[in-house]
């Protein structure tokens, strides 16, 4: 039987899964509690690739001072445990072992390792399992782990900044700075959370920028930039910074001290650089720049989210207009200083609510 409780107990697990974020990846951000008699007991996230699970720590934290309370406590978890052996053990055979007579699952896990095994095994030690609480805060969680799996590519999130009259981009060279200090350290953040971030050629030579994350403690994405010819000026930072950086081009595929230059086809560029980034393992691309390139993730449909920040006060009287999103519904607004932030999802990607 679902209770209210159920459902509480289950958003301190996604409270908890979220702290993960962009150390995880590829796999899913999971949070899980331990309760005993409505006393937390237990709690614990997959904190990163390679590491213990979210069950390992929770069940470890409740070993400590509530050992005999376990086989008579209830372990929520906001994605179905798994039963195979990874880069860990299975951690079905973790809650076997400790006798837990009852789970509480937020979703199931789309992975095919996984998919109901997980569960299935559970069911079959005798374990109560109660699935599907939740499910759609549970999906939008791992929202990048599911297209990942279920799409078979990348998630991907595009991003730019525009004047209040439109405009992205100067029509001179020099740059045009439109966001406020603080949506900067924002924007940090966000590239902290990704698996790679992406621009085009005439972005990174125009702009020169370094795409690191240095405002916001956290993983540096993997670096891209986006060059059909796949000629690039020498002195590029991106080419300098000492993270690595692929060169997406319709001419080569080579190796150098600087890049990896990739070819794919240049009749279908987007969805070619696409299969690489799912065969790399790359779960999600962060894209912010330029205009072509936005817009031609946006006119393909391979997009899921979109963040678009916006200088209220800026006028800039011509350049460079900002893309046109289209199938578009928009998920929030925030103001910081001078800037609203509207984040935007696909009305294409059914995992996130």
């Amino acid at each position: 039987m679902v209770t209210e409780a159920h459902r509480i107990y289950l958003q301190r697990c996604f409270q908890l899964a979220r702290l993960g974020a962009g150390n995880v990846a590829p796999n899913p951000m999971v949070g899980a509690v331990l309760v005993h008699d409505q006393r937390i007991i237990g709690e614990g996230y997959h904190q990163r690739y390679g590491e213990a699970h979210a069950e390992v720590y929770c069940i470890r934290e409740a070993l400590k001072n509530d050992a005999a309370l376990i086989p008579g406590a209830t372990l929520y978890v906001s994605l179905e445990p798994c039963a195979h052996y990874g880069k860990t053990p299975p951690c079905a055979d973790l809650i076997i072992r400790h006798r837990i007579p009852t789970v509480v699952v937020g979703c199931r896990d789309s992975f095919e390792a996984v998919n109901g095994k997980g569960i299935e095994k559970l069911r079959n030690a005798g374990i109560t399992v109660i699935e599907q609480i939740a499910a759609g805060d549970a999906v939008t969680l791992n929202k990048r782990f599911f297209t990942f799996h279920e799409r078979k590519r990348p998630y991907v999130i595009l991003k730019w900044a525009q004047t209040k009259d439109g405009v992205m981009a100067s029509a001179s060279t020099g740059r045009l700075k439109i966001t406020h200090p603080v949506t900067d350290r924002l924007v940090h953040r966000w590239r902290s959370e990704e698996a790679a971030i992406m621009v085009g050629a005439a972005t990174a030579a125009k702009d020169d920028p370094l795409l690191d994350n240095r405002h916001w403690a956290g993983n540096a994405p993997l670096k891209i930039i986006v060059s059909a010819s796949g000629d690039l000026p020498g002195d590029l930072k991106l080419l300098h910074s000492g993270n690595a950086t692929w060169v997406f081009n319709c001419k080569q595929s080579k190796k150098s001290a600087k890049a990896e230059w990739i070819k794919v086809a240049d009749d279908e560029l987007i969805a070619g650089m696409l299969r690489v980034l799912l065969e790399r393992q790359i779960q999600s691309v962060f894209v912010e720049g330029g205009h072509r390139l936005l817009q031609s993730f946006i006119d393909a449909g391979l997009w899921d989210e979109a963040r678009v920040i916006t200088n209220t006060e800026m006028i800039a009287g011509g350049g460079l207009q900002a893309p046109s999103l289209h199938d578009q519904v928009r998920l929030q607004t925030t103001i910081l200083g001078t800037d609203e932030v509207t984040v935007y999802k696909n009305t294409h990607n059914q995992f996130i609510i």
